[in-house]
């Protein structure tokens, strides 16, 4: 016969460790900030067929990737695949309407006719990055709207997009790339 000690011995060592079982499993740790930096998304360009527009991809890379936390846009070492190849055209500008997806292609042309006409050229480059991220155009808008594109006017040189923006874009590459939705294909022409 048992001694009746085991039963409740053993008894509370099965309890201790199901209760810590399940409180490893209830509540995860919050990421930390080089967890989060780590699960973000990255997306190469090639803007080495886009001479002379240089300086405004590098602030428009750069605004987006100072607003959104888990899409990041990186240059792609010459001789290497990008998923978003940057070219200067003289017609107006215009891109493929994204989320693009790494290993995916996304073209973006940054069009002369804008610039003669007086539009921002670090405007055009976030702009139409926003599109391979997966922004399409909300015209007419105000200034305040990146993706208002051309209907905000000449005189309009914001190239940071809004919280509703940054906020469409982290959705779109929320869950990392097991869950990112193909690129849409379209291609949208930003003319006025």
């Amino acid at each position: 016969m048992l001694d009746s000690r085991w039963f409740k011995t053993a008894g509370v060592a099965a309890a201790i460790t199901l209760a810590t079982a399940t409180a490893s499993y209830a509540a995860p740790a919050p990421a930390t900030a080089a967890e989060s930096a780590a699960a973000a998304v990255t997306l190469r360009y090639d803007d080495s067929r886009a001479a002379g527009w240089e300086s405004a991809i590098a602030a428009g890379v750069a605004s987006w990737n100072a607003n959104v936390g888990n899409v990041k846009l990186v240059e792609a070492a010459p001789g290497t695949r990008a998923e978003i190849q940057i070219v200067a055209t003289s017609g107006w500008p215009q891109a493929t309407l994204g989320p693009v997806r790494p290993g995916g292609q996304a073209r973006v042309e940054l069009g002369s006719q804008a610039v003669a006409q007086g539009h921002d050229k670090t405007r055009i480059a976030a702009h139409e990055l926003g599109h391979s991220l997966g922004l399409p155009d909300t015209k007419p808008g105000p200034c305040s709207q990146l993706m208002s594109g051309s209907s905000a006017g000449t005189s309009c040189a914001n190239a940071v997009p809004n919280a509703a923006e940054r906020s469409r874009v982290e959705s779109a590459y929320a869950r990392g790339l097991a869950f990112l939705a193909p690129a849409d294909g379209r291609v949208l022409v930003d003319a006025p």
